[in-house]
């Protein structure tokens, strides 16, 4: 693979180069063509929870969000992988309440908060987190809310035969321009079906989400209100210092990211109308973090100073020993993206 994949991130400890980071990333248009592409952008990689935007669109489009009087910032939820903070915890309590649904419902599995002084305010409390503390309990909390919707069994939701799986399988082919029926397959950490797609299939469906005029009208009206309730409430999103949350806040509007598990991240940059989505092979976060920077100043014509500001510790992020000292640092790979 790394054969194949160039470097895109490198980390340097003192004058010296320690570690390198190989990786692919696609950048494509509306009409589905790659506008540039680093790497394998063919092989079929598991998007993980980068394309929860791209997951909530059922929501929406079926007519549970209206039914159940979602709000955006339980959209935002649904998209999230958000680090279990206690404006996340209650919100998805809220929001299962109203539809008369108990936590024990989601298939998500229970794990402590990834915000450290959640998790440590649990385990000082002597609190068991449950299965809405799980990262991923939004978008689970909007399946759910589908399947009620439409009177489909609450039960094996996240099985790959339960209609909610279905449709969103069918969502991300007709995004992608792909066909999925004979791609990969496996299982998620919280339990839903991965399904292996080519990143530039990846690009492409957020390209389309970065266009929703290109949709029809129900699809285009879901994919808007998916980016204005990412945009609009970043925070909830992911969460306290994390990548997608600084990145738009910073970026005002200009674009919404979603980071995956295992080095995969996706942007949506409506004013270019392109979709970008990269995968870092060795799945490091400080490598895909530090590579979506770089994309994003790149392919949408250089960031704003406030938004370069910001993602500055990310761009050119400190590599510091257990006193604190800056020892390296990790950085794009020299001449990349270019």
């Amino acid at each position: 693979m790394n054969e194949i994949n160039p470097v895109l991130v490198e980390v340097t400890r003192g004058d010296t180069v320690e570690c390198r980071h190989h990786g692919a990333a696609a950048v494509a248009d509306v009409d589905g063509t790659l506008v540039a592409a680093w790497g394998d952008v063919e092989r079929p990689i598991y998007a993980r929870s980068a394309i929860k935007p791209m997951q909530a669109l059922p929501l929406l489009e079926s007519g549970a969000a209206e039914r159940f009087g979602v709000s955006d910032a339980e959209i935002a939820l649904a998209c999230a992988s958000h680090s279990g903070e206690a404006v996340h915890v209650a919100g998805l309590g809220a929001w299962l309440e109203r539809m008369d649904i108990g936590p024990e419902a989601l298939e998500c599995g229970a794990h402590l908060p990834l915000e450290a002084n959640a998790a440590e305010a649990m385990i000082r409390s002597g609190e068991t987190p449950t299965a809405v503390h799980n990262n991923c309990s939004g978008k689970h909390t909007g399946f759910l809310a589908t399947a009620r919707h439409l009177g489909e069994p609450l039960d094996g939701y996240s099985r790959p035969d339960h209609p909610v799986q279905q449709r969103v399988m069918a969502v991300l082919s007709d995004l992608g321009g792909q066909d999925l029926s004979t791609t990969p397959r496996g299982i998620d950490g919280c339990g839903i079906p991965v399904i292996g797609m080519a990143l530039a299939a990846i690009a492409r469906a957020a390209a389309r989400m970065a266009r929703p005029d290109t949709l029809g009208r129900a699809r285009g009206d879901a994919a808007r209100r998916v980016f204005a309730a990412m945009t609009g409430n970043p925070h909830l999103v992911a969460g306290r210092g994390r990548f997608d949350t600084v990145a738009m806040q910073a970026a005002a509007g200009a674009f919404a990211v979603k980071t995956g598990a295992e080095g995969v991240h996706i942007a949506i940059l409506p004013e270019p109308g392109l979709g970008v989505a990269l995968k870092i092979d060795d799945g490091a976060k400080r490598g895909s973090d530090t590579a979506m920077a770089a994309l994003l100043d790149h392919v949408g014509g250089g960031l704003a100073c406030s938004a370069k500001t910001a993602l500055w510790p990310f761009l050119q992020g400190p590599v510091r020993n257990r006193a604190g000292l800056q020892v390296g640092v990790v950085r794009p790979a020299p001449g990349w993206p270019e």
